[in-house]
């Protein structure tokens, strides 16, 4: 994977409502600036700023900015409308609700609702069908309310996990990247998990912003990708491969990679991830997999992340995430939040 990049794949779930109808789309993408032929090569790649091309001569040709994948269109100009809409509402929270509320009147085939308990929050998907939605549906959809929701308020706020009734697709890579490393798939609801804090974070966006915003959409929306060529990435992986205890100290990690600690410390400052917030972000990654497992005690995840005992684990976690990881597991082990929610 490389920066600025999205999978061929990603394109071709994008025309596969379209494809299906039997519509021509040979022309549209060379005017996209795609090559039909690239469709044929799985592990092929394409520059956001092309695919985002693409999204916006889908959305005006056939007028659904959602790919055809519900049986009523999100006309064009529905987003724009959207935003449009949010940006009068005081906090996050208002604002989420307003836009489920939305797409609840918008998509026939599902409804959002909004939850929180205590230092948790999340967003449900309520299905029509027994039978799941296609992965690139759902992730279509969270990539809007999530892409939105970072906007308004000014700032990325990660999710700490990502679930889905579909059994897993072949290809997950770039949902990685784009939502969270932590994706459950086959779970009893789909559903994304956030700190509740987010919520009261206040709407910072003007009309003026909007006007650029727009016109930058879908391409900022979209998140950056990580470049994996980037030494804090090959550092993740190599983390990954070690228990633990064995993670080399800074100095032991800028001899095997054959620069100087100073080196090395300039060369992840320069993208912001120092040493700690690399082992941090491989910690809490590791962490939120085994609190889905409940036959994992939090005594045995403290010492498998070496942390002294479970009570230093607590702290970093709540520092992590905002909550703690009794909290979490509890609700990552129960269908929805069924406190203090929010229903459309």
């Amino acid at each position: 994977m490389h920066r600025d990049t999205i999978s061929i794949r990603l394109v071709e779930e994008a025309l596969r409502a379209y494809g299906e109808r039997g519509e021509p789309l040979e022309d549209l993408l060379r005017e996209a600036g795609l090559e039909p032929a690239l469709l044929a090569t799985p592990e092929s790649r394409v520059e956001v700023k092309v695919y985002s091309r693409l999204w916006r001569r889908l959305a005006r040709r056939f007028d659904d900015e959602f790919f055809g994948m519900d049986p009523r269109r999100m006309r064009y100009g529905s987003f724009a409308f959207l935003c449009r809409t949010c940006l009068a509402q005081a906090t996050l929270e208002d604002a989420l609700l307003v836009a489920l509320e939305f797409f609840a009147l918008t998509f026939e085939n599902f409804r959002g609702t909004l939850g929180r308990s205590q230092s948790l929050a999340e967003v449900v998907l309520h299905e029509r069908n027994d039978v799941p939605l296609r992965p690139f549906t759902y992730f279509t959809f969270w990539l809007l309310l999530h892409g939105l929701a970072c906007w308004l308020v000014g700032r990325r706020f990660p999710l700490l996990a990502v679930e889905l009734r579909c059994a897993k697709p072949d290809y997950i890579d770039d949902y990685r990247v784009l939502f969270s490393e932590n994706l459950r798939f086959t779970r009893p609801t789909t559903r994304i998990i956030f700190a509740a804090e987010v919520l009261n974070f206040p709407v910072r966006r003007s009309e003026a912003d909007l006007a650029v915003f727009l016109r930058r959409a879908p391409s900022n929306i979209l998140v950056k990708y990580r470049d994996t060529d980037n030494l804090a990435h090959r550092i993740k992986v190599h983390l990954r491969t070690l228990a633990a205890e064995q993670w080399p100290t800074s100095e032991a990690l800028a001899q095997a990679l054959y620069m100087s600690p100073s080196t090395l410390r300039r060369r992840l400052a320069a993208v912001g991830q120092p040493y700690q917030t690399i082992k941090d972000a491989v910690r809490q990654e590791m962490a939120t997999a085994w609190l889905a497992d409940p036959e994992v005690s939090l005594d045995m995840i403290a010492e498998h992340l070496g942390f002294a005992d479970v009570s230093t684990f607590y702290k970093a976690f709540r520092k992590w995430t905002g909550t703690n990881p009794g909290h979490y597991r509890a609700l990552i082990l129960s269908p929805t939040i069924r406190q203090n929610s929010h229903a459309d």
